[in-house]
């Protein structure tokens, strides 16, 4: 029996077409009828690469007439068109439900143009096979596949102190680049070369630079780890794994110590440099501590309705750092199930006698109704996307949109990483609590 979604805050495969718009000079040509894209991008403009704009691309725009006698034509002849009019690094092919229903062997057609010495690769994107999350990587896999052609470098080859890094996912997450600006800053301060493909002055160049890391890292709790695992085993670099997202002194301080080990980096002048930044951070705590401290206005208990990415940082910045009960919390990216286990352990892993309970569920409409019978013991604090807002009103209480549906904000490289994305945050929540209080 179908199974019905409400309010969904993830999109098709299809929408991996935001991550190749995050690669500076990489192009995306669709496989797919004409409503696809502007379905996958919810017509929002999300920024594009700074190369092209999110909302230009090539599209083969099936019809009846390619859906009955085939598109491999038409994908040929938008591929050539393509080449002729954007200078491209890189053009990727990306699939539809419509064209690999019908059968088109898109991966043939983007194969003869590579066996020329186009730079043109294929990824299989069809909706019914995932959503963007998962898609993510599936992009990542195959440029890494298809497009580095370079052998296992030796040793006298990797760059000493080159990391590649891996966090957001672009566009969808709105504060995707401010994220990696954010961790790009942080890991350079402690002596590392960290190499970022997606945003401004990166790109393919950044690609090519991959092979020659010392290690992959992903800051995720999911995501990306399948696309670094491909890299293991193509070119033998080692990843290091951090499933939080560093929101605040705390996590912030605990990240850069656990990277910079990993690294084998000597771990004194990083503590100095830790503490140094957490004297800033907690300067600014003290001076707004009557407010921050007002227990009568700021909510006693709060829920995170976002991807696991969202919902963990932000508990174990709320919960480590401030004390505030978390309520059960919502992970509505359709996490596979392999990654469960170890997400609902993070969650457990709490500076507090408090243990928070996460919920995989995708469907808006249930997490509405459990969030109405929620006791929050006064206002409740929600943090979510544009979907929560109504429920909000409705349990009166405080409301952030930070995730994907995003509508009655503009975000362009804000932040909620670090030291003072965790200022960021409680500057944001704070303006919503103070309002009920003017």
């Amino acid at each position: 029996m179908a199974k019905l979604t409400d309010k969904s805050t993830f999109k098709c495969g299809l929408g991996a077409i935001q991550t190749v718009h995050a690669i500076d000079g990489v192009l995306p040509i669709l496989h797919a009828g004409p409503g696809c894209a502007v379905k996958v991008g919810g017509g929002q403009d999300l920024g594009g690469s700074g190369h092209y704009a999110s909302q230009i691309f090539p599209c083969t725009n099936l019809s009846e007439k390619e859906i009955v006698f085939g598109g491999e034509g038409i994908l040929k002849k938008t591929i050539e068109n393509a080449q002729k009019v954007i200078d491209a690094d890189l053009y990727v092919v990306l699939t539809s439900c419509a064209s690999e229903i019908i059968g088109d062997d898109s991966e043939n057609v983007a194969g003869k143009f590579a066996q020329q010495g186009d730079p043109v690769i294929h990824v299989s994107t069809a909706g019914f096979k995932g959503n963007n999350y998962l898609a993510h990587d599936w992009v990542l896999t195959s440029i890494y596949d298809q497009y580095l052609k370079t052998d296992k470098p030796t040793s006298d080859q990797i760059i000493k102190g080159q990391v590649n890094v891996f966090a957001s996912l672009p566009q969808h997450d709105p504060f995707w680049h401010g994220n990696y600006d954010v961790l790009e800053d942080l890991l350079l301060d402690i002596g590392l070369k960290p190499n970022i493909i997606f945003g401004h002055g990166r790109g393919i160049k950044n690609v090519d630079k991959i092979p020659y890391a010392e290690f992959n890292l992903v800051v995720n709790p999911w995501v990306g780890l399948e696309s670094v695992q491909f890299l293991e085993e193509k070119f033998g670099t080692p990843f290091f794994h951090y499933p939080n997202l560093p929101v605040g002194a705390y996590e912030t301080t605990k990240f850069l110590l656990a990277v910079a080990e990993y690294a084998g980096l000597d771990l004194e002048p990083i503590r100095e440099y830790t503490e140094k930044n957490e004297r800033k951070y907690y300067y600014f705590i003290e001076r707004f501590a009557n407010t921050l401290l007002e227990q009568r206005i700021m909510a006693k208990r709060f829920t995170v309705v976002a991807d696991a990415q969202y919902s963990l940082a932000f508990t174990r910045y709320l919960v480590n750092d401030f004390g505030i009960n978390p309520q059960k919390q919502y992970a509505t990216e359709d996490v596979p199930e392999k990654h469960r286990d170890n997400i609902r352990e993070l969650f457990q892993d709490l500076n507090t006698d408090y243990d928070a309970e996460i919920s995989f569920e995708t469907d808006g409409f249930k997490i509405h109704e459990e969030i109405k019978q929620e006791d929050y013991l006064g206002y409740p604090l929600i943090i979510g996307s544009a979907w929560e807002k109504p429920i909000s009103a409705e349990v009166d209480a405080y409301y952030l949109n930070v995730t994907w549906p995003i509508n009655e904000r503009l975000v362009i490289n804000s932040s909620y990483v670090g030291y003072d994305g965790g200022l960021n945050l409680l500057e944001d929540i704070y303006s919503e609590v103070l309002q009920r209080y003017e």
